[in-house]
């Protein structure tokens, strides 16, 4: 076939066809129009899922009358002006496609008035047809009516989906937006009722109350890193802590430079920072502004915006990761000791004194342990229990015990997986991951393609502690295990860890799903008997923990009852 031009129709709705995908990006181009235009004032309303109306009326600075008809150009903007100015943008539109690409699939509506002027102007194009601009008294700033979108293209009009998921896109873009820019007043109407409407107050709390609601946003934690001179990344927002969680990722959104992106690998680092604190298979909310300069981000890779490149990936990747943890970490869902060595040491004394001064101080010297070696005197860490009193056990499950402010009921199972969590973290950390001769080798049939994954991994098993040899077919001759391991279930051990590095969805590596399952095989069980000084011992080496908190799998350790909810309960108050 002989190689013809386009005819400018053909082109533009090609054009259009990569901007304007459904109903949301329509609202998406007209939303960033009405930001960069300096309005704190914008309505969205929409009718039909979008496809029969989206309008956005802002009270933004307007467009002069005598440019109106060339807003509607392809690629004419009035937030670029070099090529040089591409690879530093600051505005969110800068293309110049979103009212030519729009009105090449629907009928639309442009009415505007610039501040300077006494008369605004409105215009119409449909199917990509420019009409005439006519006069108009209206109050400045500019409205934007887009109806009957697809119209002349029913092909992608099948494509769109029911009404409630297409609006349910624009309400979450439209919540977005509004969390990217709290000082701005936001209102969503969906056939006429009103879903959205925030206050404009410049606080991003008030918005998060707007949109998520009180309760979801006092469960919310603010996060301030302070960049350094070495990256000048500033990550701030607000992330929800351990006990709200989502069945999907959807409530966790970034915004570099206030432009809402989705980055796969920004929401790892998030996943990374959450890694056992959520129980698996479940996400936080999560609302994080990115600050950098904008040379070091490139927002011109796809048609839609939606994606960026950072200069430095790794450094944001470690900036985000690291702003969320430290803001986890501060957090004290119970009561804490500050961190003080002074007080540590003092602490320390105290368990070394006779029976009757522990007793006074409400806890109890220790055996030699019977749960596994206690962590160095001198990995005390930043975040501590207060000491605990051990009372008795429940259901051969649960550990009560006394402690400042109320009673304290630990899962022991739970409390002793995260405390092998962190011993084989410190051993692999030093290499010293203990091993032990089985004293008959185990033989375990796997299917060809586990056998072939778990030889492909020998020597990372090896570094745990795991002795394996192919033994024929797809069976392995298991002749070491890790040391803790040796009187557990090998076989359901080495079941979970090939399933772990079969799952190449979940975000957690293989190599630290693998510490998780060791530290589950190799912990107390539930219903497992346990004597009144190996309950101490395992709320002793509890306080030393990292986290007390939460065990690998992000299932809570402990309940608390405070005196005071004690006395409510009882009608002592």
């Amino acid at each position: 076939m002989p190689i013809l031009l386009l005819p400018p129709e053909v082109a533009d709705k090609i054009a259009a066809g990569e901007v304007i995908e459904r109903p949301v990006s329509v609202a998406k181009e007209l939303l960033e129009n009405a930001i960069d235009a300096g309005a704190d004032d914008i309505q969205v309303a929409i009718a039909q899922g979008g496809r029969r109306l989206v309008q956005v009326v802002d009270n933004g600075c307007g467009i002069p009358a005598d440019e109106v008809p060339l807003a509607f150009s392809r690629h004419a903007t009035s937030k670029l002006t070099s090529a040089e100015e591409l690879f530093r943008v600051r505005t969110l539109g800068f293309r110049g496609e979103a009212l030519a690409s729009i009105g090449a699939v629907s009928h639309l509506t442009l009415a505007t008035r610039a501040a300077e002027e006494e008369v605004g102007v409105a215009i119409r194009m449909e199917g990509g047809v420019l009409g005439r601009p006519e006069p108009l008294a209206r109050p400045p700033g500019t409205t934007v009516q887009v109806e009957n979108l697809f119209f002349n293209t029913p092909a992608r009009l099948k494509f769109l989906r029911a009404d409630t998921t297409e609006s349910g896109h624009i309400a979450r873009l439209t919540s977005s937006y509004a969390l990217a820019y709290p000082e701005v007043r936001f209102a969503l109407q969906n056939n006429g009722r009103d879903v959205l409407r925030t206050g404009g107050t410049g606080s991003l709390f008030d918005a998060l109350v707007a949109i998520l609601g009180l309760d979801v946003a006092e469960q919310m934690v603010e996060v301030d890193a302070t960049p350094t001179d070495a990256d000048a990344i500033r990550v701030w927002g607000y992330i929800s802590t351990p006990a709200v969680h989502r069945s999907n990722r959807s409530d966790i959104l970034f915004f570099v430079n206030r432009r809402w992106v989705q980055d796969n690998s920004l929401t790892y680092a998030v996943s990374e920072a959450y890694q056992t604190l959520l129980p698996v298979r479940r996400y936080p909310a999560v609302v994080l502004n990115i600050e950098m300069p904008p040379e070091d981000v490139d927002v011109n890779i796809h048609p839609t915006k939606r994606e960026v490149r950072f200069r430095q990936a790794r450094a944001v990747f470690s900036a985000v990761q690291r702003a969320v943890r430290n803001a986890l970490l501060a957090q004290r869902p119970f009561p804490v000791e500050p961190e003080d060595a002074e007080a540590w040491s003092r602490r320390e004394t105290l368990r070394n004194l006779g029976q009757q001064a522990l007793e006074i101080y409400r806890t109890a010297d220790l055996p030699p342990t019977t749960l596994g070696p206690r962590p160095p005197e001198e990995e005390a860490p930043a975040e501590r229990l207060p000491m605990l009193r051990a009372i008795g056990q429940i259901a051969q499950t649960y550990i009560l015990a006394e402690g400042p402010g109320g009673l304290y009921i630990i899962d022991q199972h739970a409390a002793h997986e995260r405390i092998r969590y962190e011993e084989l973290h410190a051993e692999r950390q030093q290499a010293a991951s203990a091993s032990q001769e089985m004293l008959e080798p185990l033989v375990l049939a796997f299917t060809p393609a586990q056998a072939a994954l778990l030889e492909e991994h020998l020597d990372g098993l090896e570094a745990f502690g795991f002795g394996l040899e192919p033994f024929g077919g797809s069976s392995l001759l298991v002749r070491r295990v890790p040391a803790s391991l040796l009187h557990g279930d090998v076989a359901a051990a080495l079941g979970e860890l090939v399933e772990a590095m079969q799952d190449g969805e979940e975000s957690t590596s293989w190599e630290e799903q693998a510490l998780i399952t060791l530290s589950c095989h190799t912990a107390v069980r539930a219903g497992q008997t346990l004597s009144l000084d190996e309950m101490r011992d395992l709320i002793r080496q509890l306080e030393r923990a990292t986290v007390p908190h939460t065990c690998p799998h992000g299932r809570p350790i402990m309940i608390h009852l405070s005196q005071d909810e004690l006395e409510r309960q009882f009608l002592r108050t």
